[in-house]
């Protein structure tokens, strides 16, 4: 297993993974996603098994302290010297759930986040918030955000 930065020839491989992860409703355009990586190429984390893409995480960074729908479609809301890290997305092929990817590559997000941010926000499901929480996010209630067309929670890791 193998954890690195996104760079732009990776970009095909990140659009078809999150094309698998999510509903067509829910993810991410091949431009959204070239944009994102223009302007945060290293707040993409990749994984890869046995050289293979399986998964990835991506958002960006700012001071504002909730995650919006604005942050998703525009990357130049992205400040490098922000507070909060946003997560946007955590896609991993679903042969290869189950199986802890998931969460090696959010703890090496939280770690990578850990010295130079306040913390981590992002927004789920119900049913992914036990989750979660084992990292240590905090239910923060009812996102205002509507991106996925769902009644999300807004979660937040601060360190």
């Amino acid at each position: 297993m193998k954890i690195r930065k996104a760079t732009m020839e990776d970009l095909n491989q990140i659009v078809v993974i999150a094309s698998l992860c999510f509903p067509s409703n829910e993810a991410a355009s091949k431009k959204t996603l070239r944009e994102r990586l223009e302007v945060y190429p290293d707040y993409f984390w990749l994984l890869k098994e046995d050289g293979k893409l399986i998964g990835f995480i991506d958002g960006l960074v700012t001071d504002y302290t909730n995650l919006t729908d604005e942050m998703y479609k525009n990357p130049n809301l992205h400040n490098e010297n922000g507070e909060w890290q946003m997560i946007f997305d955590i896609c991993i092929l679903a042969k290869y759930r189950k199986r802890g990817y998931a969460e090696k590559l959010l703890n090496q997000v939280i770690s990578d986040v850990r010295a130079y941010r306040h913390g981590l926000v992002l927004t789920c499901e119900d049913k992914f918030i036990h989750y979660f929480k084992k990292f240590g996010f905090k239910n923060e209630g009812v996102s205002e955000s509507t991106h996925r067309g769902k009644v999300c929670y807004l979660m937040r890791l601060e360190f």
